[in-house]
C-alpha cells in the first residue's frame, strides 16, 4: 500500500449547496421554508425566545437565595494527616501543596480536626477549626492565621 493508494473508510459527505436554482433541490427559499423571521438574511433568535410570548424562565417564579457567586472554597486537611511532617517543622500550604497533600490551593487552607495529632507543629491555615487548634496546641505546637487581605480592607486604610 502507497500513500496515494490511501482511502477514508467512510467516504466524504458533501455538503449541502443552498440556493443554487430550482434543480439543485434547494433553490427559491434555500431550505429556508417561505417566509418568517428565520428566513430573512441576518436573522438571529436567542434560545428562549417564544415569539414574543411571555418566555418560561420569566414566567416561574423565583424562589430562595444563592450564594454561589460570593462562596469560598477551602483546601481542607485535617489532623491525622498532618502526622506526614517531621516533628517540629512548619506547615504552611505552601508546604502542603509540595508534599502532594493538597492539588489546589482554591480560596486558602483550613485545618479540620479529624483524626490525633502526634507531633509538635507550627501550623500556618487561612482557617482552622476550634477542635483543631486545641489538639495542635495541646502537643505544645503554635497555630497561625494567614490574613488575606481584601479589597474593603485596602479602601478602609485610604480614608
Amino acid at each position: 500500500m502507497k500513500l496515494n493508494e490511501l482511502k477514508p473508510s467512510v467516504p466524504r459527505k458533501d455538503r449541502k449547496r443552498i440556493g443554487r436554482g430550482e434543480s439543485s433541490g434547494t433553490g427559491k427559499t434555500g431550505g429556508k421554508g417561505h417566509n418568517g423571521q428565520k428566513s430573512r438574511s441576518g436573522s438571529y433568535v436567542h434560545p428562549g425566545f417564544e415569539g414574543g410570548q411571555m418566555p418560561l424562565i420569566r414566567r416561574v417564579p423565583k424562589r430562595g437565595f444563592s450564594n454561589s457567586l460570593f462562596r469560598k472554597d477551602y483546601a481542607v486537611v485535617n489532623l491525622d494527616t498532618l502526622n506526614r511532617f517531621e516533628e517540629g517543622s512548619v506547615v504552611t500550604p505552601e508546604a502542603l501543596k509540595e508534599a502532594g497533600i493538597v492539588k489546589k490551593m482554591m480560596a486558602g487552607l483550613k485545618v479540620l480536626g479529624k483524626g490525633s495529632l502526634e507531633k509538635k507543629l507550627t501550623v500556618k491555615a487561612h482557617k482552622i477549626s476550634a477542635s483543631a487548634k486545641e489538639a495542635i496546641e495541646a502537643q505544645g505546637g503554635v497555630v497561625e492565621i494567614i490574613e488575606v487581605k481584601t479589597f474593603a480592607d485596602i479602601a478602609g486604610n485610604n480614608k
